[in-house]
């Protein structure tokens, strides 16, 4: 079914529960809310960051609200979404985007990152933000230069904040150890709970409204079902929401009922 027909159906301004939210549109439930205090806690403070959550989460959203409401004259974000690159390929990255040609010897990369970094604070007053996606993928070495970065001006002050976003696992892999001098360093961390009952409630009628219906479209026992089997993380409310709307339109619904959300499950199981 397209999409287009599906909009017309419900009289949809635009499709609820897709990804393209600017930050201003995003629903603020709790643990969305109190991620994006922390991280800019951490930004402001230049310190190092351990955000983690499961899968949907919505850990890389409340990432990119926090860094949406930054002031760009003041912070440089540096986003690495796949860590799966090596060290070479992380500082390179990290060069490239404070618009330094990397060195080919990766021998010197990691000095000319850190110079990088520290040149950005102090010659043009602005904070780069270093945000390191599914950071649980990282391994010994990456951490090790992500260490090193940090490790500023004899140990006095980091010239950058650096945020590590992962599944729960990352909190885990931190205490190894041989990661012990990493883990000391960090100034914030925080475990991204799932939405309760009322959230996922207030969450579904957020994204109705925005998309431009104002009345009850979901039935509570339609929610319910939804909640439980999301486990209340967003993007799996998402995804079963809008197979939901799509199995109340094959049964001619006007709403939402627990019949299609029971059916958008059998939906969602075998994509």
């Amino acid at each position: 079914m397209s999409v287009q027909l599906l909009q017309a159906h419900w009289g949809f301004t635009r499709m609820p529960f897709g990804r393209d939210l600017a930050p201003s549109m995003l629903h603020r439930h709790h643990a969305h809310a109190e991620a994006i205090a922390r991280i800019t806690w951490c930004i402001e403070q230049r310190h190092i960051g351990v955000i983690t959550g499961e899968v949907g989460a919505g850990k890389t959203v409340a990432i990119r609200a926090a860094i949406a409401a930054l002031d760009a004259s003041r912070h440089v974000p540096i986003y690495i979404a796949n860590p799966a690159v090596g060290v070479r390929g992380l500082l390179t990255h990290i060069v490239a985007a404070l618009g330094a040609v990397p060195s080919f010897y990766t021998a010197t990369l990691v000095t000319q990152a850190a110079d990088a970094l520290a040149g950005e604070q102090a010659e043009r007053g602005r904070t780069p933000v270093l945000i390191i996606d599914e950071a649980h993928l990282l391994d010994h070495p990456q951490m090790e230069a992500v260490r090193m970065l940090t490790n500023h001006d004899m140990d006095s002050g980091s010239p950058m904040a650096t945020l590590l976003v992962g599944q729960p696992y990352l909190r885990q892999k931190m205490r190894l150890s041989t990661l012990a001098a990493l883990e000391q360093r960090i100034g914030m961390r925080y475990l991204m709970p799932p939405m309760t009952d009322t959230e996922t409630r207030d969450y579904i009628h957020h994204h109705v409204r925005l998309a431009g219906r104002a009345d009850t479209l979901f039935t509570d026992d339609a929610i319910t079902v939804i909640h439980t089997a999301s486990r209340g993380y967003p993007r799996a409310v998402n995804n079963i929401a809008v197979h939901a709307l799509t199995a109340a339109y094959a049964r001619s619904n006007p709403v939402v009922d627990e019949k299609a959300a029971r059916a958008a499950l059998t939906e969602t199981m075998t994509d």
